[in-house]
């Protein structure tokens, strides 16, 4: 009787290894979209599940419930992106429920700067267009330096970046 030079599990894991190797190296769903992450994007409907993993066997943990909600992708797997809202909760949503359309929440992030006046040009000198509340949501319409110009219907006007959740402090957008 002669000895088995190899151990069947050490074979059937070779096998698996090479499976998912060769696999994983066409399949689109683990090869990314190639854009930035991080990077804020919106949330393209009015009911969008938040799941605690990256596929539809995973359970819905909440569903939020506003089309246009800032989101911020933070890692992706196929057709998956895990996102972080303004409060810091995260959680995976599919592709097909976001959106590139930019969007912002006004916060307090800084409380030397009271994000309650929307103003007509980029400074502090500026005329005031409209008071701003707190939590508003608006539409990200450009930045430069260190204002960005938002929508919040009916009104545009600037904002300082530092009072925007949903556009990072370096980020320049046209």
């Amino acid at each position: 009787m002669t000895a088995c030079l190899f151990n069947p599990r050490s074979i059937l894991f070779a096998l698996a290894l090479l499976a998912f190797s060769i696999l994983g190296a066409d399949s689109s769903e683990t090869a990314g979209s190639g854009l930035p992450v991080p990077r804020f994007v919106s949330l393209a409907d009015d009911r969008v599940n938040a799941r605690a993993g990256p596929g539809f066997r995973f359970p819905i943990n909440w569903v939020y419930l506003r089309k246009g909600f800032p989101v911020e992708v933070v890692d992706e797997f196929g057709p998956w992106r895990r996102i972080r809202d303004i409060d810091g909760v995260a959680a995976w949503i599919h592709l097909s429920m976001l959106s590139g359309k930019r969007t912002v929440i006004i916060t307090a992030n800084n409380p030397e700067t009271t994000p309650t006046t929307l103003r007509r040009a980029p400074n502090k000198q500026s005329a005031p267009i409209a008071s701003v509340e707190i939590g508003a949501h608006g539409r990200l319409l450009e930045c430069e330096d260190n204002w960005c110009r938002i929508e919040l219907t009916p009104y545009r006007g600037w904002l300082p970046k530092n009072v925007l959740w949903g556009v990072y402090e370096n980020e320049q957008v046209d």
